[in-house]
């Protein structure tokens, strides 16, 4: 089971891919996933790169 801090960084992180991943098909939709990442991991003060290590994923 996830906590709420691992389930908000999970879904930033998600959500951070999913920008990357529609940035040359839809701009608009993208920098809209990566505004609700960014206000996630805000609200917890850690980075992108934190919050994978935090959720242990990833190569960092």
């Amino acid at each position: 089971m996830l906590s709420n801090q691992q389930e908000d960084l999970l879904i930033a992180v998600a959500l951070a891919e999913f920008s990357y991943e529609t940035e040359d098909v839809d701009p608009d939709l993208a920098n809209h996933a990566w505004q609700l990442a960014a206000d996630r991991l805000v609200a917890w003060d850690v980075t992108p790169a934190e919050a994978v290590r935090a959720l242990n994923i990833g190569n960092h």
